[in-house]
């Protein structure tokens, strides 16, 4: 009985000694993708707002009353139309009386002048002296310089009364009208706003890191968003030299070649600017971490084994990071949950399609 006991305990001794095997972990899923070259283009449409070339501000060029406008918002304008008029009252009185001087200042000097003929006749007689004739030939260089300025300021009166009228400098449509009748206004208060129609352009602003793309005389496309399906030809004309203080973009004004009457002032339009093209290989930026200050990225084998490798990064784009070397097209490459993978580690690879930009 003693010897079974002791078999017994040998047995269950030898039991606890023995180390069970662990299963192997089953490999994890992964989400990977197959890198290739993108046909890469520096392409890009920016969106701005369809304006004139010149947009005039009418305004008048001395005070007074508006007694009458002519002019309403939409009304197409030629040049030399009256647009409104202020009070004439002022100004007809100051030529007037500025046409007064000019008759004062014309007798003064007749009379001075003939003043003068005389005085030298009785010089010659020796009936005065010289210094008499000086002072009233000096007399008469008063009455002439006298004359000349009354002519000067009846000719300011005489266009300030001309003034009372705004017309128009050009041809266009009356986009803005600031004034009525009865408003007082100032010189340079803007009245009115005509817009030229026949040059037509669109003002977009050109972020700074894509400057490079982009010169004076370049062909666009543009698009209204009120029709896609047509498009217009322009041309790049201006390019503001300084970048915005609040975009810290730069201004750009293209010319619409071939406008027609669907393209409307104010409208929201698409400029399409063409850029070279070049093939790289784009991954998403999910797929690329950092260890120890290097770029890397996991790349699964066919046998589905995850291994690091370090690449060369280049810029970040609207469709993820370029790389510039390390991945060939056809390698496998993981973008999701790339943080927890270790080297060596077995997975389970699901292609994921990223995208028409990754062939």
């Amino acid at each position: 009985m003693k010897v079974i006991t002791t078999l017994s305990l040998m047995a269950l001794l030898i039991q606890g000694c023995t180390k069970t095997e662990e299963a192997p972990l089953p490999p994890r899923p992964a989400l990977v993708m197959q890198v290739g070259h993108t046909a890469n283009s520096d392409e890009m449409v920016l969106v701005g707002e369809v304006k004139s070339r010149y947009e005039s501000n009418q305004s008048f060029r001395i005070s007074g009353k508006i007694i009458e406008r002519k002019a309403e918002v939409g009304d197409l304008v030629k040049k030399g139309q009256l647009l409104a008029r202020i009070d004439p009252a002022d100004t007809r009185l100051s030529s007037q009386a500025a046409i007064a001087d000019v008759a004062s200042a014309q007798a003064n000097y007749d009379l001075a002048k003939a003043e003068v003929e005389r005085q030298r006749q009785l010089v010659q007689k020796k009936f005065i002296s010289q210094s008499a004739l000086d002072l009233q030939e000096a007399q008469l260089k008063t009455a002439a310089a006298r004359l000349k300025q009354a002519k000067a300021q009846a000719a300011v009166s005489n266009n300030q009364s001309r003034y009372t009228a705004l017309k128009a400098d050009r041809d266009g449509v009356v986009t803005q009208i600031q004034a009525e009748p009865g408003q007082v206004v100032e010189p340079g208060q803007v009245i009115a706003q005509i817009v030229d129609q026949q040059q037509i352009e669109v003002l977009v602003a050109v972020p700074e890191s894509r400057m490079k793309n982009v010169k004076v005389g370049d062909l666009v496309m543009v698009k209204l968003w009120a029709d896609r399906q047509h498009s217009y030809q322009a041309k790049v004309r201006e390019i503001t030299p300084a970048a915005s203080t609040a975009t810290r973009a730069f201004d750009m004004r293209v010319a619409v070649l071939d406008a027609d009457e669907h393209i409307k002032l104010g409208m929201t339009a698409g400029v399409r600017i063409k850029g070279g093209q070049a093939e790289e290989i784009i991954v998403p930026s999910a797929a690329v971490t950092q260890r120890d200050g290097k770029n890397i990225v996991w790349v699964v084998s066919e046998a589905g084994v995850a291994n690091v490798r370090e690449v060369n990064i280049g810029p970040f784009t609207e469709y993820g990071i370029a790389i510039k070397g390390g991945l060939t097209a056809g390698e496998m490459i993981a973008i999701a949950g790339v943080h927890t993978l270790v080297e060596g580690q077995q997975v389970k690879p699901t292609l994921q399609a990223v995208g028409s930009n990754n062939g």
